[in-house]
């Protein structure tokens, strides 16, 4: 009966002590980014607990209204353009904005689709996203219709693989993308509600006739 009662008070408080210290952590980490002119103690004479966060979102909102009119578009182009005549910042600069608008962008298609593959090895099935399309120079290398598929790690999905698997090998998921993250972070315990893949018909009967797959042609 003890124990019964320790467990529950454990699944009780410990959801609520992590999304606490989380919080926290991010309202600290927010209150020591910003200069010394704009902290809570210099404007206001006290700690204000959060001013740093409302800081921040209020640049990054404000910053975001400026960079989507006429005007801002271009000074942000001709930012970039001397960002990028920097050597070592052109590097840095431009691999991490190509990933931030691939996964950011609206019009993106990363990590639009929730996917079943076979991984580490056949037999062994892990949930994975569809991150795009190979161009068709690796379609044409590999003579196969290639999807880009990225395998998060548990319990920390911002860690992964990168994969090009063939398109038959993938079952794409009746799942959102946020239920199967919640499904990778949880280990496995909070499991998404049944549903079939909205292609299982179609992998079927590309499984059971090796010629049609051999004879599809390649998608662009």
């Amino acid at each position: 009966m003890f124990k019964r009662y320790l467990m529950a008070g454990l699944l009780l408080w410990m959801p609520l002590v992590i999304t606490g210290w989380v919080l926290n952590s991010i309202v600290g980490a927010m209150d020591q980014f910003l200069p010394e002119l704009m902290t809570s103690e210099h404007l206001f004479g006290r700690h204000v607990p959060g001013w740093g966060l409302l800081v921040v979102l209020g640049v990054v909102l404000v910053s975001g209204v400026f960079a989507a009119n006429l005007l801002g578009k271009r000074l942000v182009g001709y930012w970039e353009k001397l960002l990028s005549r920097i050597p070592l910042v052109r590097s840095i600069y431009s691999s991490v904005k190509q990933v931030s608008d691939t996964i950011l962008s609206p019009n993106g298609q990363a990590f639009r689709k929730a996917l079943l593959v076979q991984y580490p090895r056949e037999g062994v099935w892990t949930i994975a996203f569809q991150t795009g399309t190979p161009n068709a120079t690796l379609r044409g290398l590999t003579g196969a219709h290639l999807v880009s598929v990225y395998v998060p790690t548990t319990p920390n999905p911002t860690s992964g693989f990168f994969l090009l698997m063939k398109a038959e090998e993938v079952i794409e998921l009746d799942m959102s993308v946020d239920a199967a993250l919640k499904y990778v972070v949880s280990m496995g315990t909070v499991a998404p509600p049944s549903t079939l893949p909205p292609n299982l018909k179609e992998l079927e009967a590309r499984r059971a006739d090796p010629q049609a797959q051999a004879s599809e042609p390649p998608h662009n």
